[in-house]
């Protein structure tokens, strides 16, 4: 067991670096950058009203006012699109505030030896730690992960074991069609319903429409406090969670069928054992296998899929919101940070999953298996 957990953390270390590389070769290929988009703004070309440059770029923008006409086939203004005309000294500011005045390889051995110690710098265009902006996103990217995954479970596992042993009933069948047409709906297009409906869009106002709480959190009781989290945060699970039950449902039902076919159960059942005792007693502990194994995968996707629309829609700060406005604006420290962090993250679940095998099931051995 020592053996292959070593193994594993061993091999998160290249894992990690070729998450790394392969997206930082990307971005050295993507149009565009934080130089271009602060030569946008000194330019009037393009801002972004909710960002603003940090480290003392907001002095070095009122310089740019002043800044004296440049050559047009300067080498340094030609490197940047809307550049024509300013300063090559201010240029040569903005790329070495944004460390763009060092060769690509350079750059990105420095960052990955900090974050090896979990240095992930400052914002390009906000005046905070990126790991402090990152925490301040995570409550609500948690709040919707986590009781997303377990509503998805707590619902999915026992409707999947009613309909293994329903089935080919009406039962099973018309649960299916209900699941099948609720994974098809769009999460994004189901919570503007929601809105429409439930929310003061055109028939009922009775669930808010932003953030995690109300203006009057820290003067609630616990109690009121438990029960306005649960107000605010009502529509957007719903929105998040009617199209996560297909998956699990149908997975449960299928490994109940296959473990209700061995012999074991067979033999359990002349024994003279209740189905509850087989089902519970024998079987749950098999099945209950694969879905053990697609947890730590669940709840980290809940952290991506459709989060973005959803805290969009119901004006919810999170994590989806943080990377999209980052990779709009080009904050490379937000981006690279969130990356590292959510594949760092994937890859100890995903340990953690294997390990759960174990629990559940004593007879699986690590030692002689390869990784």
């Amino acid at each position: 067991m020592l053996a292959y957990v070593l193994r594993r953390i061993a091999l998160m270390i290249p894992t990690l670096l070729g998450i790394m590389l392969v997206s930082f070769v990307i971005i050295q290929f993507a149009p565009g950058g934080p130089v271009e988009r602060v030569i946008a703004q000194v330019t009037g070309q393009g801002t972004d009203a909710t960002a603003r440059v940090s480290g003392g770029s907001g002095n070095d923008l009122q310089r740019s006012g002043d800044v004296q006409r440049g050559g047009s086939n300067d080498p340094i203004n030609s490197k940047y699109r809307g550049a024509q005309g300013l300063d090559p000294e201010f240029i040569k500011q903005l790329e070495k505030q944004f460390g763009f005045d060092k060769p690509a390889p350079e750059r990105f051995a420095k960052m990955i030896r900090d974050y090896a110690r979990f240095d992930f710098g400052r914002s390009y265009f906000r005046d905070i730690d990126v790991v402090d902006l990152i925490l301040e996103k995570m409550p609500v990217s948690i709040s919707l992960g986590l009781w997303m995954t377990l509503i998805s479970y707590m619902i999915s596992v026992p409707l999947g074991v009613a309909k293994a042993v329903r089935d080919g009933s009406r039962f099973d069948v018309w649960t299916s069609s209900v699941i099948v047409i609720g994974y098809a709906i769009p999460g994004f297009l189901f919570a503007i319903l929601l809105i429409v409906l439930f929310a003061g869009g055109t028939f009922l106002d009775w669930f808010p429409l932003r953030g995690l709480t109300s203006d009057n959190w820290d003067q609630l009781s616990l109690w009121g406090k438990a029960v306005d989290y649960a107000w605010h945060m009502a529509l957007p699970l719903t929105a998040l969670a009617i199209s996560a039950f297909a998956t699990t449902t149908l997975l449960t039902k299928n490994s109940f069928l296959d473990e209700i076919r061995k012999q074991y159960v067979q033999t359990a059942r002349m024994k003279g054992l209740t189905e509850n005792q087989v089902l519970y007693g024998h079987v749950f502990r098999n099945a209950m296998l694969i879905l053990i194994a697609g947890f730590p995968g669940a709840f980290i996707g809940a952290f991506f899929s459709g989060a973005l629309l959803i805290e969009t829609i119901f004006s919810l700060d999170g994590l989806g919101l943080l990377g999209f406005e980052s990779i709009v604006n080009r904050d490379y420290a937000v981006v690279f940070a969130n990356l590292y962090i959510f594949s760092l993250l994937g890859l100890v679940v995903a340990l953690i999953s294997d390990l759960s095998y174990m629990w559940v099931d004593p007879r699986i051995d690590f030692e002689t298996r390869e990784v």
